[in-house]
């Protein structure tokens, strides 16, 4: 549903921008290539509760040092990566092969067994991922399992726990019928302005800790102007006409780094 992918659903469209793309922090822009630091995976961890009597899953586990941290810290009863790059599952086993309760699986996660998981950690733009995934969840997972996710939450579903750009969606799920629902949920209004797109960018970019600071405010610019024009092109900027700061933003983005947005902007609100 496209009203569902409110945060995401631009980067798809930014992929046709070759130039634009070789000059940014790829993960910032793409959740499931970002190697995760650890701080913000035990944050993640406390926010979502994670205890001894947990299963946890990492779905699309890559590199990361969740499944490795969810085991030897937290001390759950089983830790499981899922990756479908053979090679890089290979390298992320190297951080559990001591662990008796961790292992990285090599597959496709809309496939592999997920029933058992009581927390699973999913963080994915892609909509051939994402709403087969939310299928699963719905039909496999047993009441009171968690899903835990960052930025964005999957397809139209309801957070029982949201302090953004963390989420928590537990079994028996609940969905939005609109995307303005699920606006108001996690902002408290059915819509999103320019300040608050500016704030949930620098929110991130605070909380992945992967920004250079001398590229900080770039990246922050150019995060909130993703954020505003999906929400502008989605129906719920709560702007009825284009604010001059975003005018300001796009000509100093397309003057000093030959990086044009305007063309994303629907014309119509």
């Amino acid at each position: 549903m496209r009203e569902g992918r409110l945060l995401t659903c631009l980067v798809k469209k930014l992929l046709r921008t070759k130039e634009f793309l070789s000059s940014l922090p790829q993960s910032v822009l793409k959740g499931e290539d970002i190697l995760i630091p650890d701080k913000l995976v035990r944050k993640l961890f406390r926010f979502a509760g994670l205890r001894k009597s947990d299963i946890f899953y990492h779905l699309g586990c890559g590199n990361s040092s969740a499944v490795a941290i969810a085991a030897k810290e937290f001390k759950v009863k089983r830790s499981v990566g899922i990756e479908i790059r053979r090679k890089i599952a290979i390298e992320a086993r190297r951080k559990v092969v001591s662990l008796d309760n961790a292992e990285i699986i090599v597959g496709d996660i809309r496939k592999a067994a997920i029933s058992d998981a009581t927390v699973l950690f999913f963080w994915f733009t892609d909509p051939k991922v994402i709403q087969p995934m939310v299928s699963r969840f719905r039909k496999e997972l047993n009441n009171g399992a968690r899903v835990i996710t960052i930025f964005s939450p999957p397809d139209l579903m309801l957070p029982t726990k949201a302090k953004f750009p963390f989420f928590v969606f537990q079994k028996p799920f609940k969905y939005a019928k609109r995307i303005q629902e699920q606006i108001e949920v996690i902002f408290g209004k059915p819509c999103i302005d320019f300040v608050e797109s500016w704030l949930m960018a620098g929110k991130y970019i605070d909380e992945l800790g992967v920004v250079p600071d001398q590229h900080r405010r770039f990246v922050n610019m150019l995060q909130s102007m993703i954020i505003w024009i999906n929400a502008w092109n989605t129906g719920v900027a709560c702007e009825s006409e284009i604010p001059p700061p975003v005018y300001s933003y796009l000509g100093i983005l397309k003057t000093f780094f030959a990086i044009d947005l305007s063309d994303l902007i629907s014309k119509e609100k």
